[in-house]
């Protein structure tokens, strides 16, 4: 079956010619329509439920260019996860880093906590649909067991040991399992709160709302630190 040619590069064919690259450009529009496709269907159904087909269907492709492009189903899933996983990777260590820099000796378990989630909340209020879809599959994977063949830890890593390293700045005597282990509760909290399932709605009867990431990002570094604070003294 012969892949149909994108509406893009039909339209390069006609007209004037011109410096774009007209076939370049729609490589990688028809490459973001299937990451998008792809994000969005993972987060709703889960990568075993959503087919190749079904994914080339949502983005208006032949589904014989989801595998010129990406290969196989998982290549495409580890495509759509490392796209944004590169945005946060970066803002985190950037924000970390400047706070570090303007903190200095003042340096608190609440501020670590706060430059770390800041780019992630951002992204959660201005980002769009399409990170709101990424944060519920996130939802997904951090509720599910790690697989070897995973790249999220590539991804993280880099950033976890950075926030670890300041909170022992901010506190020296905390062991380092009380450290890990708050974080992973961090990540937890954060993964629900961001995945916006409106359970928090109905248990709240309406005074709370799961789409309001603003309540979120004024109070989860704050309950975060406490927690941490509290548990390392008692572990001390």
């Amino acid at each position: 079956m012969s892949a149909e040619i994108p509406p893009a590069q039909r339209a390069a064919r006609r007209g004037r010619p011109s410096r774009v690259d007209h076939a370049m450009v729609a490589r990688v529009d028809t490459k973001l329509a299937l990451q998008d496709a792809a994000e969005q269907l993972f987060a709703q159904h889960g990568f075993d439920a959503v087919s190749v087909r079904a994914v080339a269907s949502k983005a208006g492709v032949d589904p014989a260019l989801l595998h010129y492009y990406f290969g196989t189903k998982r290549e495409l899933f580890d495509a759509v996860l490392v796209r944004r996983l590169d945005v946060l990777r970066e803002e985190r260590i950037r924000a970390l880093d400047d706070y570090a820099a303007a903190a200095g000796d003042q340096i608190s378990v609440e501020g670590c906590f706060g430059a770390y989630l800041s780019p992630v909340l951002w992204w959660s209020i201005h980002g769009g649909q399409g990170w709101k879809y990424y944060f519920a599959l996130m939802g997904q994977l951090n509720n599910a067991p790690l697989s070897g063949e995973a790249p999220v830890g590539d991804y993280i890593d880099p950033v976890v040991p950075r926030l670890i390293e300041l909170l022992k700045r901010a506190l020296p005597e905390a062991r380092d399992e009380d450290l890990y282990w708050c974080y992973q509760f961090l990540s937890g909290a954060l993964t629900l709160a961001l995945s916006e399932t409106g359970r928090i709605d109905v248990i709240s009867d309406g005074l709370c709302r799961s789409t309001d990431i603003d309540a979120v990002s004024r109070r989860l570094a704050t309950f975060a630190a406490a927690g941490l604070v509290e548990v390392c003294r008692r572990g001390a």
